[in-house]
């Protein structure tokens, strides 16, 4: 899995009874993500898929929209005092002609692997204007039944999940339930960053039609991130926040949350969830 885990001593106890043992580890590492060579965000994330990761990043900052607004993705040679590379730096470089946000202290933010993107002033500043607005037209229906089967179809395609026990998973669904990507890592906000950097690279954004499920809760910048790549439904297995709500609730997204068998709650756009 290279550096996707790591082995770690342990001590167990099972039935009273201790003894020591090496345990298999996600890893986490901090990513630098540049764009134009300047310094723009650090996420903390599994290692892997890190282009993905920073441009599926810059599209949800409004920054991308197609695989032509980038010029080349490469790790920064020299990231440290000694001239060695961490693979830790990755710099996007953008096409001519694409234009170049205003990187302030407001958006050279940290972001961890629970929180995302942090440090936005406001929600009007969140709000980023997406290249695709035809999420509260798409005409995609699924049924109640088959969204009751995504998280056992999320659950059993990961694989470093089994060995770690500690990563969260986005998967990319059909609206037939079919399973069309899937990544995991530390942070949810990270897993799907990399589907949607996965989907521009290969020049299918916008995900019209799509299904996108979401390990653990649906935060605000979950709903965001799916508004900014077309996606019209988003689902998560544990609640949603308020803000999350409100703004699927502006955009026409389809918002699930709580979504364990046949269970689920609609916060936005029931219609498009039939029963």
């Amino acid at each position: 899995m290279g550096r996707v885990t790591e082995r770690r001593r342990v001590v167990r106890i099972r039935g009273g009874v201790a003894g020591a043992r090496p345990d298999t580890l996600v890893a986490e590492e901090p990513l630098e993500i540049r764009l134009n060579g300047k310094p723009l965000a650090i996420t903390m994330r599994t290692p892997g898929d890190d282009f993905a990761l920073a441009v599926g990043f810059l599209v949800s900052e409004g920054v991308l929209a197609h695989a032509s607004d980038v010029r080349a993705v490469t790790y920064c040679e020299g990231a440290t005092s000694d001239g060695s590379n961490t693979y830790n730096v990755v710099n996007v470089q953008l096409a001519a002609g694409v234009p170049v946000p205003d990187i302030t202290l407001e958006r050279n933010v940290y972001t961890t692997s629970s929180c995302g993107l942090c440090g936005k002033a406001s929600l009007d500043a969140v709000r980023t204007a997406t290249q695709f607005p035809g999420i509260a037209a798409d005409p995609v229906r699924v049924g109640a039944d088959l969204l009751s089967l995504l998280p056992d179809r999320l659950r059993a395609a990961q694989k470093v999940f089994d060995r770690t026990g500690g990563l969260h998973a986005a998967g990319l669904f059909s609206a037939r339930g079919e399973l069309l990507d899937l990544r995991e890592d530390v942070g949810r906000h990270n897993a799907v960053d990399k589907i949607v950097g996965r989907a521009l690279q290969a020049g299918r954004l916008p995900l019209s039609g799509s299904v996108l499920l979401v390990s653990g809760r649906a935060s605000f910048e979950l709903a965001q991130k799916a508004v900014m790549a077309g996606i019209p439904i988003l689902a998560a297995v544990s609640a949603p926040s308020s803000l999350a709500v409100d703004l699927a609730v502006e955009t026409g997204l389809t918002l699930v949350g709580f979504l364990r068998g046949p269970d689920m709650n609609i916060y936005a756009g029931e219609q498009r969830v039939s029963l």
